[in-house]
């Protein structure tokens, strides 16, 4: 069966991204699924979150950035400590990969936004889902993971500029389907990085919720500590995991019914 793509994303960083792609990964491999995160990221977070590397420096060569360059993505598939959760890692370089689709030979009679589709279709069978972290911006790594889509979950903090950035990411979604020539369906919106003591974060998860009422999640991730410190403790031998997914069961088994999937319990 081949894996199907979902996205996460918003052109606004901050909202929880990252953190997000890893758990719903995590959660997912939990279940004996198997799954690939493909980090779009050229921050890597969620290659660090996942990989645990002591520095960056040690999947220098060995990236995303190099699968575009040499037009395959296999050489460049890392395992993880987890045995169902393999990763595509990024670094910094992953910055060049504009001039990349527009200089280099490769890609020279083909829409450049649908590189990464094609990088995806040899290894599809080998996965159940594959998962895309993205940039918080719209340029061309995010193009080309939602051109490679067939789900987008958009991820939208209780703020002003999150809330209108969610319009504008939902037509380039539009974009990229027009490319793709196929449809991609937004599974959702997650509100998160809420603090539910500032009234301000409060009014704009309400204001998210009325406007986008077809598109949320029911779902809302707060701020909590112990989520927050996954970035320090990681998710495989973190001793605090329990709780610092707990919010995060209920956002999966909704996901879990927009994809068709079977809820356990």
């Amino acid at each position: 069966m081949s894996a199907k793509v979902i996205t996460i994303s918003l052109q606004k960083g901050g909202v929880g991204k990252s953190t997000t792609t890893g758990i719903l990964a995590y959660l997912m491999a939990q279940e004996g699924f198997k799954v690939l995160v493909v980090d779009m990221d050229s921050q890597g977070n969620v290659s660090d979150l996942l990989l645990q590397f002591d520095d960056i420096e040690d999947i220098n060569g060995s990236t995303i950035i190099q699968a575009f360059e040499v037009g395959n993505i296999k050489p460049f598939i890392h395992k993880t400590d987890h045995p169902n959760i393999d990763v595509v890692p990024a670094d910094d370089f992953l910055a060049t990969l504009a001039r990349l689709l527009y200089t280099d030979s490769l890609y020279r009679n083909e829409n450049a936004n649908i590189a990464l589709h094609n990088l995806l279709e040899p290894i599809k069978d080998g996965y159940d889902y594959i998962l895309i972290d993205t940039p918080p911006s719209l340029g061309e790594a995010t193009a080309n993971s939602l051109v490679a889509s067939d789900y987008v979950i958009v991820l939208a903090e209780g703020s002003k500029w999150a809330f209108t950035a969610i319009k504008r990411f939902l037509g380039t979604v539009d974009h990229a389907k027009v490319v793709r020539g196929h449809e991609i369906d937004v599974m959702g919106i997650l509100r998160t990085m809420t603090d539910s003591r500032r009234s301000d974060m409060k009014a704009y998860v309400e204001v998210i919720g009325e406007q986008y009422s077809e598109l949320i999640f029911d779902t809302i991730i707060k701020r909590k500590a112990a989520t927050g410190r996954i970035s320090i403790e990681g998710l495989f031998n973190n001793p605090e995991i329990k709780d610092a997914l707990d919010q995060y069961y209920k956002f999966y088994a909704e996901v879990k019914q927009r994809l068709g999937v079977t809820v356990n319990g």
